[in-house]
Order: structure tokens, then sequence, then C-alpha cells
């Protein structure tokens, strides 16, 4: 545990110095929430110890006046399950912004992929010109942190041994060893090409069909090292994305990516935002997202907005990625899942 915690106190010095570097701003979005951010539900209501739950509510999910008293804040609250929304407004201002902060997510999963409590590192950059442009920020960003640890004042030679401890180290192949993937370009596909590669006679993949994480393992293990997935189905994303042009040959599908490594599978996921007020609109009727939760968030597209993107990378995911060790709960002192909070 002692390498780990060493390990992150590195990755997240390294985040910094390339942020820094690129004229983002370090800010501090909140951890306290109106909304879901992705829509999915999975999510800790925020209550203090003498909460009396209200007994009445409309049904357009307003708060009546009884239950408006009994709301800390006048409505209900929630931990962040991303900073994005926030990062969004801020970058509305500061242009290039980026957090490393805590998310939580209440998902009852019991898998080595899942905590319940987890840092993200989120940025956000006003006037991207295209999806490309968001990419190349997140492996540029990630590979300056691979080259410190590489570096004569990284840790290479600590986190070998690590992973040679954990079973990880000669007997994988050579190339989905990360410090042999800094100096590579990172291939880019489509989420179609993807599904055409993974399609097979006897087991065929449908387009708008999710990929499961070992499909993801299997796209890395193909490319030798980390690949995006670019172009998803809408269906499959989030509300916020921005939409792509319509194509006569499959469904509707949005500008973004997922960052696909061996063994973890995703390690980030981004996207352009859909700066237009009409499109975004549709997308949250779309989505079930009703428009008066998110006023604020529409307000940045109605009073001015600029094409705009961005990320986030899981940090835990990130270190088990580059240590070897397969369980993201080993990846953190004092790790949260369903059923286990101890200290």
């Amino acid at each position: 545990m002692a390498t780990i915690l060493r390990l992150r106190d590195k990755v997240a010095r390294y985040f910094h110095e390339f942020y820094e570097r690129q004229d983002f701003l370090h800010v501090h979005p909140p951890i306290l929430t109106g909304n879901d951010c992705e829509g999915g539900g999975d999510v800790f209501r925020a209550v203090p110890s003498s909460y009396t739950p209200p007994t009445t509510l409309s049904g357009d999910s307003h708060l009546q006046p009884a239950a408006q008293r009994t709301e800390f804040f006048g409505k209900p609250s929630y931990l962040t399950v991303s900073s994005q929304l926030h990062l969004e407004a801020l970058a509305s201002a500061l242009s290039r912004v980026y957090t490393i902060s805590p998310t939580f997510r209440a998902e009852a999963s019991q898998t080595n992929r899942h905590l319940s409590e987890f840092y993200m590192l989120e940025a956000e950059m006003c006037f991207t010109q295209d999806l490309n442009s968001v990419m190349d920020v997140a492996e540029a960003s990630i590979k300056h942190v691979l080259r410190r640890l590489a570096g004569p004042t990284g840790m290479l030679d600590e986190l070998k041994e690590l992973r040679r401890s954990q079973g990880n180290g000669s007997s994988l192949p050579e190339e989905t060893q990360w410090w042999d993937c800094i100096e590579k370009p990172w291939p880019r596909m489509t989420y179609t090409e993807a599904v055409r590669t993974l399609s097979t006679p006897t087991s065929p993949m449908e387009w708008g069909e999710g990929l499961s994480s070992e499909q993801e393992k299997e796209l890395a293990r193909r490319a030798g090292g980390p690949i995006f997935i670019t172009d998803y189905p809408a269906s499959l994303k989030p509300f916020y994305m921005r939409s792509n042009p319509p194509s006569d040959s499959h469904g509707s599908t949005v500008a973004c990516f997922d960052l696909l490594v061996p063994s973890v599978a995703e390690l980030v996921g981004g996207s352009v935002r859909e700066e237009r007020l009409a499109e975004l609109e549709v997308s949250m009727k779309a989505h079930g997202l009703p428009a008066e939760e998110l006023n604020w968030y529409l307000d940045l597209r109605r009073y001015g907005s600029v094409p705009h993107g961005g990320f986030g990378v899981g940090f835990e995911r990130f270190v088990s990625w580059i240590s070897g060790v397969d369980n993201v709960r080993e990846c953190v002192a004092f790790p949260r899942w369903a059923g286990r909070m101890a200290g």
C-alpha cells in the first residue's frame, strides 16, 4: 500500500504539472449538487442527521411548502457523480479549467472495477475545434504522467517490482506494458468500426449494443495498448454530448470518446458538449430529464456559449493500470463499496 500511496501522490503532482503548463486553472467545484449529471440515478442522497422525510411532493418534482421546510437546501440534494456541469459553467468564465476531486456513485456492483467513493480528474475547455482536439489533450496529459513516472525522478523500477509481485509483470505481452506505449500514437476507431471488429459469424454484434468490459479489453489487446473509441450511439450516452450530423447507414451518434487500456478497459470518457440550446433541450427531453431542474445549465446556452468539450479520468483506474493491481479497492487507502465502509 505504501507504493500505491506514493504512486497516487506522484500521479496527482504530474497531472497538476501538465495542466498548469497548458494554462488550465485548478478549480474546486461543489461536492453537494441538486442534479444527477450522468442521469443514471445511482446517487447518494445528502440529508442532515435530523432529516424528516417530506410527506407531500408534487408530481413535477417541485417540493411543496411543507417539504421545502424539511429539505435543508429547499430541494433534494446529492453527493456529486461528476463535476462536469459545474466545470462547464466555470470554463465559460475562465476558458480552461480542471479538478481532481471525489465523486460518489451508489452502485451495488461488487466487481473489482467499482468503488462507491473515488476520485476523478476532470477537465473542460472552451473553443474546441472538434472531438480530436479534446482527445489530443487527454492523450497528452496521460502521456506526460507516464513519461514522468518512467523518468529519472519517477518510480518505474518500484512499479515493475510491484507488477511482478502481483503476477502482472514479464508474463504479459510486451506491447501491453504502459511504458512501451508512451511514444506511440494511440489509435482512434469509431464505435461502428469497433462493432465490425468484434463481430464474428458465431457471435455477431448488433449496432447500438453497449460494449462490455471484456469487449473493451479485447479492443485494447488487439491495439497493443490504449485505443480511443469514438462516436457512440446517442442512446448509449448522457444528454449533454453534441450530436453528430445524421448518417444514412446507422442511427444518431454523438461526438464522444472512451479511452480503453489493457486490463482495465475504460479509463477516460469525454465528449464535445452540446452548445446549441434547441438541440440540448431535445436531448434532455429524450433522456427524460425535466428542464426546470437544469435551468441554470440551459442558461449557459441561452445567454451565449462557445464550442467546448472535456473529459474525465478515473484516478483509481489509472493507478490500477500503472501499478498492475487489478482491484481498484486496493488502489486507495480507505475503500468504500456497497456493504463495506471501515473507518
